[in-house]
């Protein structure tokens, strides 16, 4: 019997949750003969207390600045060239995604010929890399249907479930705009709303990301049911619970200072997702005059741009069509 050849994998991004996967995906790599025990990692090189973050790595298997405190496997290997680490690898794993089109570019990677899947779920980069117990969804909407199984192999250990669902872009639709509802969130533990009225954010922030879903989602029906995995109804609870653009949003109700200004102070160079997709729904729905339709999307985007006052958050509520 022929064996498949064993896939190479790769790590494209060594932040908090690059460095989380990382941990994952070295274990098993190691662990299963379907991969190349090997995998690397594209780290951004920097200097970390006098020495390179590629050398702490390779050295001492600690990701000191984005993950300190946990051992990555021995055997993934940190490289600071982007063409170099990702040179004849068949797994390419973009953390963040806003790489994507950079190394396509840089390694001749031909989009075409790649599936491209999706991991999304409630999944804290911190805690996962404690592993302690969390779920995920994988979509495997992408044109290969085998790549679902491989990387449910490649991800899931006993405390990281993963499910694969074939919806893509409900998925991604769901990882984008759980972060306006978190900002909204936000606004309402500054204001001191308690746990009640977060629920309410929760719920009819739910309640938009699925008509926003059902208006542009058209590459087929979209089912409610996607909105029930990991990626849908528990990531939008942890990153209303949790998550930066939930922590931005209450010290932006609290301190009246800019976005900008809280993102710098706060973030330590973590970027913050939940406004900038806020504005861009915001021309989306403005195009097809449908801003009255998501009040909640709507007032997100007033209040971070255009000096709407944060008081106001609860209008949107109050007023929202779905208690009409």
């Amino acid at each position: 019997v022929m064996m498949a050849a064993a896939k190479k994998v790769c790590v494209v991004g060594s932040g908090n949750w690059g460095s989380a996967i990382a941990k994952i995906v070295g274990a098993n790599a190691a662990k299963y003969d379907r991969f190349v025990t090997t995998v690397n990692m594209w780290v951004f090189e920097e200097t970390v207390d006098g020495r390179k973050l590629t050398e702490i790595i390779n050295t001492d298997h600690e990701n000191v600045k984005y993950l300190p405190g946990h051992k990555l496997p021995p055997n993934v290997v940190a490289v600071p060239d982007l063409v170099e680490s990702v040179k004849g690898a068949d797994i390419l794993i973009f953390v963040p995604h806003q790489f994507i089109l950079k190394v396509c570019d840089t390694s001749r990677t031909r989009q075409e010929d790649a599936s491209e899947c999706l991991l999304m779920g409630a999944n804290i980069a911190n805690e996962v890399a404690e592993e302690k117990f969390c779920e995920t969804t994988i979509d495997s909407g992408c044109r290969d249907k085998a790549s679902g199984p491989i990387l449910k192999e490649l991800m899931q250990t006993t405390n990281f479930r993963v499910t694969v669902v074939e919806e893509s872009d409900v998925v991604e639709i769901c990882g984008a705009l759980k972060n306006i509802v978190a900002v909204g969130a936000g606004f309402c533990d500054g204001l001191g709303f308690g746990d009640n009225t977060k629920a309410a954010v929760i719920r009819l922030g739910l309640m938009e990301m699925i008509a926003f879903a059902k208006v542009f989602c058209t590459r087929g029906p979209v089912s409610p049911a996607t909105f029930l995995e990991s990626c849908g109804i528990a990531d939008l609870i942890t990153t209303c619970y949790g998550g930066r653009n939930r922590k931005i949003g209450e010290a932006f109700a609290k301190t009246g200072k800019t976005i900008e200004q809280l993102e710098n102070e706060l973030l330590h160079g973590q970027k913050l997702q939940g406004p900038a997709t806020a504005a861009e729904v915001h021309q989306i729905l403005k195009q097809k005059n449908m801003m009255e339709k998501f009040p909640l999307f709507t007032a997100v985007y007033q209040i971070c741009f255009n000096g709407h006052p944060v008081a106001d958050f609860i209008k949107c509520l109050q007023d929202h069509p779905e208690h009409m």
